[in-house]
């Protein structure tokens, strides 16, 4: 179900996260999420919610009025998605990297 472009794109994102390069993990995992969404791929809504997460990182880490009460709000497309991911284990690790900034920022 993970094609090598997305598995690339993934590895890039996750690398970006670590980074604390948040804005530049959602352009890199963008990018990898147009082919997804007009295929009407399984883990286009995963993708989506990984997107909109690494946005809600950016601007808590940008301190922007209401972040942490926004983030909220975004990481619940994340959430509801990330049960459908797959076994695979580069979506394992994205996971991880996500809970645990998740967890480090308090949401």
């Amino acid at each position: 179900m993970i094609d090598n472009d997305l598995e690339k794109a993934l590895k890039k994102y996750n690398t970006l996260l670590d980074q604390r390069l948040y804005f530049e993990a959602h352009e890199v995992l963008e990018e990898a999420w147009h082919p997804l969404r007009k295929a009407n791929h399984p883990l286009k809504n995963f993708i989506k919610g990984v997107i909109n997460a690494s946005i809600a990182f950016e601007h808590i880490k940008r301190d922007k009025p209401k972040s942490k009460d926004r983030a909220n709000r975004v990481i619940v497309s994340y959430e509801r998605y990330k049960s459908l991911a797959t076994n695979h284990p580069i979506i394992i690790e994205t996971i991880e990297k996500i809970e645990n900034i998740k967890k480090s920022k308090n949401l």
